[in-house]
């Protein structure tokens, strides 16, 4: 937690429920005083541009494919780039050993077999960068199978010298989907919030937190961002005006939409999977509920939760059909699943008596959440065919999870080393990535989804 951060205050709406003295007096009082919280809670970092990233990975997978990436061929600066963001990427993920190949190999020339069994190597990627004469780039690779003796997969990318490190990531996703069957997320990007001198930013970065850009920059506190399904919108709450609004802002143009912003509270927005809809908790009638929005227009709220409780933090399941919510409509706070036109809810969770933050999984089977065990904050993960219920960190100030969209990882905020971090870890708890920063801290992530 911060340390100006009241210990014992929760945030209802705002991702946040983590508190000893979450019970329906303390939120009545907390739910209509929301807008003065938010600025005591923020504990976030410097200035995004200024900041480097850096990846460390502990643990690894079940088995580790050991893969030798030589430095590409010409150009190199460029080409140096580009081989070392498919190393990184690679080895980030704990299902490669990545092993130096002390060469420099173009897509063209043939690998030297013999020499690449020795060092190990199972596969082996070659590959070159050539600046074109309108300057832009034509990478290409080709990935090997050592043991065959065989080519497994190659193309060309025609990129501007920008976009390099995009190129590498891509690459780095065609090599992690041909050698494990499974689709990368080298390529996606990662939304997050960070503070320094009284300014808050809303953050977007590839997914390793390198190629930070800033869409928002504000005096105000900005919390809670959600991407849209295509990519293309981030929803947010932002208090530019005295209160928390909801905004919807197309990257693209740098167009906001205020989409709630109407009396009290509006938090906590969530994407339907089609797009078009929003799922946000406000308290248009004194309690935290959970309504349906236009993601396009302020229009008209649709109420779909009606309990004498605080309903909070929606999440839409993925193919739609429910929403997931945290309420403490049962005397602490646990995660409900109700039809997403409204209905009767069922309870989620039972593993603890606190447990709140609910992030459906992409292919719709799982759902992560923040659970209290003995006063300290945990991811977990229940298979929503089941009943068990799995912690995966063990951090214990952990908060705000996401899922990646191949549903493979999940990116979570914690405090360690008296700083904040955003942690990744895989859905069976092997291998974990902490995201950290030399200038400050880090926190509310949002992982985005694949490019269409």
């Amino acid at each position: 937690m911060n340390d100006d951060e009241p210990q014992d205050s929760p945030t209802p709406g705002q991702g946040r429920l983590q508190s000893d003295r979450y019970n329906q007096p303390a939120m009545k009082h907390l739910i209509t005083t929301l807008a003065t919280l938010p600025i005591l809670m923020m504990m976030l970092l410097s200035a995004p541009g200024a900041a480097q990233m850096r990846i460390d990975v502990s643990g690894v997978g079940a088995t580790q494919l050991p893969i030798s990436i030589a430095d590409f061929a010409t150009e190199s600066r460029v080409a140096q780039e580009v081989a070392n963001v498919i190393r990184s990427d690679l080895g980030s993920s704990g299902a490669f050993r990545v092993i130096d190949p002390q060469q420099t190999v173009s897509e063209s020339a043939p690998p030297d077999y013999t020499s690449l069994r020795s060092s190990g190597a199972d596969a082996f990627v070659g590959g070159s960068a050539n600046r074109l004469s309108d300057g832009r780039y034509d990478v290409r690779y080709r990935l090997y199978d050592v043991a065959r003796q065989s080519t497994l997969t190659g193309e060309s990318l025609i990129t501007p010298e920008a976009d390099l490190r995009l190129a590498g990531h891509r690459i780095a996703d065609a090599i992690y989907q041909k050698l494990t069957g499974e689709r990368g997320v080298f390529s996606t990007r990662i939304a997050f919030i960070t503070r320094q001198a009284g300014r808050f930013r809303l953050n977007i970065a590839d997914w390793d937190g390198e190629n930070i850009q800033s869409p928002l920059n504000s005096p105000e506190p900005i919390i809670s961002p959600s991407w849209s399904p295509d990519g293309t919108r981030l929803a947010y709450v932002s208090f530019e005006a005295k209160k928390p609004v909801v905004y919807v802002h197309t990257l693209a143009t740098g167009q906001r939409v205020a989409v709630a912003n109407f009396k009290g509270s509006n938090s906590a927005p969530a994407w339907s999977p089609d797009g078009r809809s929003l799922a946000v908790a406000l308290t248009l009638d004194g309690m935290s509920q959970i309504y349906l929005i236009s993601a396009t227009e302020a229009g008209t709220p649709r109420r779909i939760t009606s309990s004498s409780a605080i309903d909070t933090e929606p999440a839409f399941s993925a193919d739609g059909k429910f929403i997931y919510f945290t309420s403490d409509r049962g005397g602490s706070p646990q995660i409900y699943r109700m039809p997403a036109a409204g209905g009767d809810a069922t309870r989620q969770t039972f593993g603890a008596t606190y447990n709140v933050s609910p992030r459906i999984s992409p292919d719709g089977r799982q759902l992560a959440f923040i659970t209290r065990r003995e006063g300290r904050y945990y991811v977990a993960i229940k298979d929503l065919s089941g009943s068990s219920e799995t912690v995966l960190t063990d951090g214990g100030q952990e908060e705000s999870p996401s899922f990646a969209p191949n549903g493979r990882w999940i990116m979570y905020a914690t405090r360690s080393g008296g700083r904040e971090n955003l942690m990744a870890v895989s859905v069976d708890g092997r291998i974990k990535q902490r995201l950290s920063s030399s200038r400050g801290d880090i926190r509310e992530p949002a992982w985005g989804p694949f490019a269409k």
